[in-house]
């Protein structure tokens, strides 16, 4: 069983904090197996993480989070951004004709641009995998409506930190069941749910201090946009 970070932002995310070194750091240091960099609607710094892992002994899992229309979605194993925007379906056929994966993060959270607000249950059951365990929790309420949906439905489950520090890289983890340290086995074993999933939660501080940093930096990147 491999030890898996499938969720975390780097500064290059306008809600992220630290560099790719940091996040690569943290991840050797809490006995992480594989790491994917997923900034929001960026792709460099992770493929960066991805290029440096094996310095640390790490896998390095490419990815992104596209802003899909109807909300987030993680594409791992993929080298070139998608843009975001599109629709659910289409943002996934393009993660496919990548020869990634889909994993659907924090499906129930509206606030976080979660998709269940705006599609079908059928729809949500197209993804690859479900996160059921995302460690930005408050009640876990959301968690526990993701993992029922995943199971009723015998969908593969992930686990993602979200972590926008690099402390909190870590917190939630996917147990991914494969013998073979590469991006390859590791993608197929999510596809054909040979996962487990443990977390837990941010605590409450960092991510109120998180989201108000994002806050603050997307405001203050969107003022700076009107001078360029």
């Amino acid at each position: 069983m491999l030890s898996v970070e499938l969720h975390v932002h780097s500064s290059l995310s306008y809600d992220g904090r630290d560099p790719v070194e940091l996040i690569l750091e943290q991840a050797k240091a809490v006995g992480l197996d594989a790491i994917a960099v997923t900034d929001h609607d960026e792709i460099d710094a992770s493929l960066e993480a991805a290029e440096r892992a094996p310095e640390y002994g790490l896998v390095g899992i490419p990815g992104i989070e596209i802003s899909s229309k109807a909300g987030h979605i993680l594409g791992l194993g993929v080298e070139e951004a998608i843009p975001p925007g599109l629709s659910y379906g289409s943002t996934i056929d393009a993660i496919h004709e990548q020869g990634g994966i889909a994993v659907i993060p924090h499906p129930f959270q509206e606030s976080r641009h979660g998709v269940m607000a705006r599609i079908s249950k059928k729809e949500l059951a197209a993804g690859d995998a479900i996160e059921v365990y995302n460690s930005r929790l408050l009640t876990g309420r959301a968690n526990r409506q993701a993992e029922r949906f995943a199971a009723a439905r015998e969908l593969p489950m992930t686990a993602g930190s979200d972590a926008h520090i690099s402390e909190m890289v870590g917190q939630a983890v996917t147990r991914v069941d494969t013998d073979e340290r590469s991006v390859e086995a590791i993608l197929e074993a999510i596809r054909q749910g040979r996962t487990s999933v443990e977390g837990k939660r941010t605590p409450w501080h960092i991510s109120f201090r998180q989201a108000a940093g994002g806050v603050s930096r997307r405001v203050r990147n969107g003022v700076m946009g009107l001078f360029r």
